[in-house]
Order: structure tokens, then sequence, then C-alpha cells
């Protein structure tokens, strides 16, 4: 919201230095993001003098001219030298004092002047009119200054502009303040003084009456609160003045006509968002212009005041004619339509003030990507008891602006009149919750000021205040609600420290806490980096890259999503992570190591929440560290990400951990023999693998990528104690080799556990060190792995005739077990 210091002061007394007024804003909850002074907005833009004026070789409407700028344009020995520049108005002469944008100066509407060519010949600059830099909204030409105006002055310094604008952040919850009514009302309620707003009145009225001229139907429920439509007759549409051009700019909004304007201004000044409608664009039914409100059918065609057609979605709000609203001619509370704008040959205006629906306007916006000064007022909640009251000025600003006639009266729909209860603020409950003694008569002045009507019953601590919140503050229904209101403009820095109150308490993390604080220590000291991305993901997140649903319930969609694209609930860290690594390497950065720990949301039939899993994840690319000249870059493939696995199992001491080949469509995701499950026991963990080349190109990822994907609840609640000290053996331990030929279909990891599971007590240790394929020496469809066996006693030194029969035994059973045998 972009606030005037001008416009402001005309209401509400204020200090001399807008950065006080900031800090105030700031301290009480509105952030204040720049503070800007208008005339900053013209540089580059300076007055200057027509020196010549000769018709363009190739058009009969453009003119060729050398413009004086003064010392602003110099040659080379630093003489003032004329640009030239090529216009295209009619009203002007040589000797004529005119303003120029030189190249470099930007114009209100995101006009960026360059050095260009125009129908071949060079131009430097632009010759302006009043409406293109803001001033006003006459485009009959450019602007003829006085023959005394001085020659190369900034136009800033000409015009002698001193107005500052306060680019304040206006949070979701408090509607009031997208207007400057509500900011003066703010203002007045943190310098604790009355403020005031002169708002004329419709002079006259008369011909056939509002009602007797328009029909209003709401067809579909829950589109349309409050609609309520008045009609000016006869309007002259033109350019609008001075003061009100400089209002608009002032707070960022483009000009476009005195009677678009009018409504533009009105909605800055009270945060009513209004349009104006050509009158004749409606067609009549049973001799009345037929106006209704409906929700758009799937698919339907609709196009807006930005010339685009666009394609609407089933319950997107409409405001139409015809025939049970056959004929729409705006999106409800987002934007007009091309066939129903004010025009310069509009002769009747229909002014609409309504109040749409939060949520659907909300949806509308964001699933069109249309985002309009309109929508973002209706879908924070506009007020929709001051509708006719703000009609009403409308139409006495169009009747002066625009000269019409105001019909009598005004067609107003209210289906469900709104009532606010009164809400009970204890006092004793206030200094309870501030902690602090704020004095009963600051509490009553300050609500009051917020424009709620308060009532005080009861003495000292048994104080009562009946408080009655305003309809344009929709977040005060509770009573904790007024007491942050009180707090906030008593101010937060001014209630004393104080060691919170406990009986019999200490503090402490829980052993959950506890658990996931040690799972991101070891998985830095395993040089992966902590990432928080958004828990919101896009529809078809998963699909895109392969990743099953099965087993993550259905997507939990958002009501307002603060994104247009993420509009559901995350059900796997994948796909976030794949995205920094996204980001980092079209960022030059290709050694991306990454984890995150984060909660997932699996929705699920006819239940009223998700359920809600939390998990751990990573991502590495490129290779670990940095490349020297004596450390060559050594990719990072699926063992190197295994090994991470494995360690942070072993470090959070979970028994029976297991890796099993991942297959099936669940990993499709996954490259083929790149992959694993990962397991304690018969409990499955989650997976470890090289992410497939398919699925990298969705993000345009075109190095390897390792990922894993684990269930922290599971992983916590497996986590065991601190292992208990076992002294080391003092008995030599015993090593044999064994290769064993096998078909190629038996894993590692089989092949491992039946080894441990054969050699018994003795045997301590199992290493593959080998893995050998030839098929003239082995077999065709067979591979040899070799391992390191090491047998050992805790008690006694093993004797060679021991180490033989267990060694023994434990081929034969191997052997038996996988249909191998020994290599010899």
């Amino acid at each position: 919201m972009k606030v005037s210091y001008d416009w402001l002061s005309s209401m509400v007394e204020l200090p001399e230095d807008p950065s006080e007024l900031a800090r105030e804003f700031i301290r009480t909850g509105t952030e204040v993001e720049s503070i800007d002074t208008v005339g900053e907005a013209y540089h580059k833009i300076v007055t200057a003098k027509v020196v010549s004026k000769e018709a363009h070789p190739d058009s009969d409407h453009l003119w060729v001219t050398l413009v004086d700028v003064g010392a602003n344009n110099v040659d080379a020995d630093g003489n003032p030298e004329p640009l030239q520049i090529v216009c295209g108005a009619q009203n002007f002469n040589e000797g004529d004092h005119i303003v120029t944008a030189m190249v470099g100066a930007e114009l209100p509407g995101d006009v960026h002047i360059k050095k260009g060519k125009l129908r071949g010949v060079v131009s430097c600059g632009m010759n302006c009119s009043q409406r293109e830099l803001g001033l006003s909204g006459d485009h009959e030409g450019i602007w003829i200054l006085p023959e005394d105006a001085p020659v190369g002055m900034p136009l800033a310094q000409y015009l002698g502009s001193s107005d500052t604008v306060l680019d304040c952040e206006i949070t979701p919850n408090r509607p009031d303040c997208l207007s400057m009514i509500g900011i003066a009302r703010e203002v007045g309620a943190i310098y604790d003084r009355d403020f005031h707003v002169e708002l004329p009145q419709v002079k006259a009225e008369a011909g056939a009456s509002a009602a007797e001229t328009v029909s209003v139907e709401l067809i579909d429920e829950g589109l349309c609160d409050r609609y309520v439509a008045r009609v000016v007759r006869g309007v002259k549409v033109g350019p609008s003045p001075d003061w009100l051009v400089q209002r608009l700019n002032a707070a960022g909004v483009r000009t476009h006509n005195n009677v678009v304007d009018v409504t533009n201004y009105v909605m800055m000044l009270t945060g009513q968002p209004l349009h104006a409608f050509d009158l004749s664009a409606f067609e009549e039914r049973d001799g009345k212009r037929a106006v209704a409100v409906r929700a758009a059918r799937e698919g339907e065609r609709f196009r807006t005041l930005d010339d685009v057609e666009r394609t609407l979605s089933a319950g997107m709000g409409l405001i139409a004619t015809g025939e049970r609203g056959a004929t729409p001619v705006a999106l409800a509370g987002v934007m007009g339509g091309m066939d129903s704008e004010v025009t310069d040959a509009t002769v009747d205006v229909l002014v609409e003030s309504a109040c749409f629906n939060a949520g659907r306007t909300s949806h509308t916006s964001r699933d069109l990507s249309l985002i309009s000064d309109a929508s973002i007022r209706f879908e924070r909640q506009v007020d929709e008891t001051g509708c006719v009251d703000v009609a009403n000025l409308a139409c006495s600003l169009i009747e002066e602006l625009a000269g019409g006639e105001v019909a009598p009266g005004c067609v107003d729909v209210y289906p469900a009149p709104r009532e606010v209860a009164p809400v009970e603020l204890r006092l004793a409950r206030v200094h309870a919750i501030c902690g602090a003694d704020i004095a009963p008569d600051f509490i009553e002045r300050s609500l009051t000021r917020l424009g709620c009507k308060v009532s005080v019953s009861g003495e000292g601590d048994g104080l009562v205040y009946s408080v009655v919140p305003p309809t344009f503050r929709p977040d005060l229904p509770r009573e904790i609600d007024l007491i942050e209101e009180v707090l906030r403009l008593w101010g937060m820095g001014r209630v004393e420290a104080t060691i919170p109150a406990a009986k019999n308490h200490i503090g402490g993390l829980t052993r959950e806490q506890r658990l996931t604080r040690k799972v991101g220590r070891i998985l830095r000291s395993c040089g992966l980096n902590e990432t928080m991305n958004f828990s919101f993901a896009a529809p078809g997140d998963l699909e895109r890259i392969g990743m099953t649903e099965e087993g993550r319930g259905c997507a939990v969609e958002l009501m307002n999503p603060l994104v247009a694209e993420q509009t559901e609930m995350r059900r796997s860290l994948i796909p976030g992570l794949l995205q920094s690594v996204e980001f980092n390497i079209k960022h030059s950065t290709a050694n991306v190591q990454l984890y995150e720990i984060g909660t997932l949301f699996f929705g699920r039939e006819n239940a009223s929440a998700p359920k809600e899993r939390e998990a751990v994840a990573g991502v590495m690319s490129g290779s670990m560290g940095e490349v020297t000249w004596i450390r060559k870059p050594m990719p990072l493939r699926f063992f190197d990400g295994k090994g991470v696995v494995e360690e942070l199992l072993e470090q959070m001491r979970i028994p029976k951990v297991r890796f099993r080949a991942a297959e099936g469509e669940g990993y499709a995701f996954l490259q083929p023999g790149r992959c694993a499950e990962v397991l304690s026991g018969g409990t499955v963990l989650g997976w470890v693998g090289e992410i497939h080349p398919d699925a990298r190109d969705v993000y345009g990822i075109d190095i390897p990528v390792v990922a894993f994907e684990l269930n922290l609840e599971a992983l916590l609640k497996l986590s065991g104690a601190q292992e208990a000290y076992r002294e080391f053996s003092q008995f030599p331990s015993v090593e044999h080799d064994l290769a064993i030929v096998v078909d190629d279909s038996v894993t590692c990891e089989d092949l491992e556990r039946r080894l441990r599971s054969a050699g018994g007590k003795l045997l301590v240790g199992v290493r593959l060190f080998d893995v050998y394929r030839d098929a003239e020496r082995v077999g065709e469809g067979k591979k040899s792995m070799a391992f390191a066996l090491t047998y050992r006693a805790d008690d006694h030194t093993l004797t060679s005739e021991e180490v033989e029969k267990a060694h023994s035994k434990l081929v034969t059973k191997v052997c038996k077990a996988t249909g191998g045998e020994v290599r010899s």
C-alpha cells in the first residue's frame, strides 16, 4: 500500500519527518518497505526548448526536432548540444518550452526511454505530455510550458514536488489499512489524535430511479454477500483533473479517464473496490438492464480488460447479463471485460459496489494468475456494510467531474445482513496477558480510536469493557484479539522482561527432539548441509518424476495457496530437494550435498485432517569438496549415498540393518541396479539410490544425483540407547578368503547375510573385496564374489582345527543355500 504523505496529512496531523511515522508504523506492526520522494521518479526528465522542427522524411505525421536541454547534453568541448528527438505531437512550434525525457528516464507505467530509430531516424528521448508524466489526464499533445520557463532544469525542481510516499506492507489480517481512511485511522490511534475526511455528497438526483433502470440477481449462492448498483446518466468521459491524477500516481495507480479514475480513487480512499460499467453493455429484460452474479462453467472463455482471453474453471465468479446471466461481462472481484469498459463513447454508467466472497475471489485470481488491486482487497474481506455509502461517494465524484446526472436511489441486494456481537474484555485479563499495568482509560481510548464501540462496567480489577468491533475489522472476534490491539498501541517494548512463572517444572528437550537434532549432527558430519523448503508442492510433482502415490494417501489441497503453482501439501521431500539442486546448478554450483528434515502430509478419505509424518531426506550431486592439484574430482554415486545412510543408522544404533534391491514401479524414479530399500529387521525405513535420468530431466539436471528418504518417526522409534561397553578381545583373529561362484541374481546382501548366519559366534567379520565376471572362466550368467572372513573367540586362542571346522561348515551351508560353489 503506497501512502501519499500529502494526502494523509489532509486527514490527520502528521510528524514533520516521514521517517518518524515509519518508525511508529513498524513499532505497531506495519512494516514500511521504503520511503520515496515523488521527485525521484522524474530522474533525467528536464525542461527544454524546441530549437527546430522539421517534417519526418518517411512519415506524414512525425516531426524531427532538435531540443535544447541545457547542460544535460554537451558536445566533445563541453558546450550544450541539442538532442534530436522524433515526435508525433502536433501542438507545438519552434521556440516552445516543453518537457523532455532523456535516454535513461523511466515514465509512469514502466516506460523506459531508450535511444532508438523511428522510421529510420535516430531519436534520443521523448517530448512528454502531462498524462505521460502522470501529472494529469490530458493527452491532447505535449506539455507546453510558459515562455519564461528555464531550460535544462530537472522537472522535480521546476514543479517544486515535495510529496513523500511510504510503501507499507499490510498484513493479511488488516484489510482496513488497504485504504487511506484506514491508514489515517491507524495514525490517529497511534498518536491519540482525531482524523477527519471530507466526503462530497450527491448534489441532485433526477430521471428514472436505479430500481426502474437495473435489475440485479444473485444466481449462485456463496459468490456475493452484497451487491449495490447505482446509475449515472449523460456522463462526459474525458481526462481527470490534476489533483486526482497526482493522488492516483502517488498511490501507484495508472490513470485512464475521469470515470474509471473516480472508482480507483474511491477504492484507494475507502478500501472498497468499485467497477464502472458502460450501462449499454447489459441486455434489457422486462424494461430493465439485467445484471446477474453467477458461477462460471468449466471451460467457459472470457476476454478481460487486459485483452487476454481466459479459460475459466467451474465456480469462478462472473458478472453477467442476459437470460440467466448467459453473457459474462466481468470477472467478479478481479477484473472487468473488454466489452463493458467505459470509453469516450460511454454515455450512461452503472456503478458497482459489491462484496464478493473472499475465498472464491482468491481462487479465481490465483488460478488465472491475475492479481489486481480489487482482488487483493476482496480476498482479505471487504466491509459489506459500507457498500451503499461508497457507491454514493463515487456517484457524487462522477457527477462533479464528468457532469453526469445521478439516478435516484440504488439497487441493493443484501441476502443476509451482517451483525457483530459484542466482545467482553476484562481489565484483569489484559494485565495478566500483557504483563503490564496498562491504564483503563488508555484501553478505552485506543479501542474507540480504532473504530470500536466501548462501554464500561465494574471497578478496579473487576472492570469489564463491552466492545463492539467495527465491521471493517474482521480480525477482532475474540477477547485476545482486542488485548493484542491494546498492547501493540501501548508498546510491546515497554513490557518489562521477567522470568516465566513455573512450579516444579524443569525445562528440557524430549527424547524425539534430542534424537532429531542428533540426526542433523550426523548428516552434517557426513558433509551434508541442512536446507528448508516450503511444505507446499505443485500438483503432479510426484507423477512428473515417476514417484508412485501408493502409501502416500491423496493430495491435500490448499484453499488459499501462497504461490499459484504450489497448491498442495507435499508428500515427499525429494521434489523440493531436486529443485534446490537445479537452482544451484543453474548458478554454477554443481557440488550440492543437502539434507532436510520435514513433515509430509497424506490426505485420507472422509477424514477431517491429513496424516502427518516426519521424514529425513538428502541429495548429493557433483563431488565432495573442491578439486585441487593433488585431488581429482570423484563423482558422487550410489555407494556414497549408501555410506551416508549406513553411518546415520549405525550412530543411531538401529538394529538389524540391511539393504534390499529396490525393484518395481514404486521405484521407477530411481536408476535400476543402483537403488536399495533400507530395512531394520522386517521394517522398511526408506530407500537410497541414484535418481533416474528421466526424473533428472524434469528439473534440467544433467549430472548424477544420489538421494535418500527415510521415515524419521520409525528411525527414532528403533533408535537404541548408547551401546554398552564391550571389552576388546585379547586373543588373535584368523582370516580366510572365500570366493564363491553364484548366479548373477544372487545379491551381495543375501550372500553376506547367509555367511554371517552360517559362521556362528566365531565369525566376527565379513568383507566383500572382489566381484569377478568372465563367461569362460566363471560361466555364463555367473559371478565370483570374494569375501574376507575374520574368525575370533573372546575367551581363547582359536586352533587351526576349530577354524577349519567352522569354515568348512560355513562353506557347505552357504553353497547349499545359494546353489554356488567355491571358486578354485
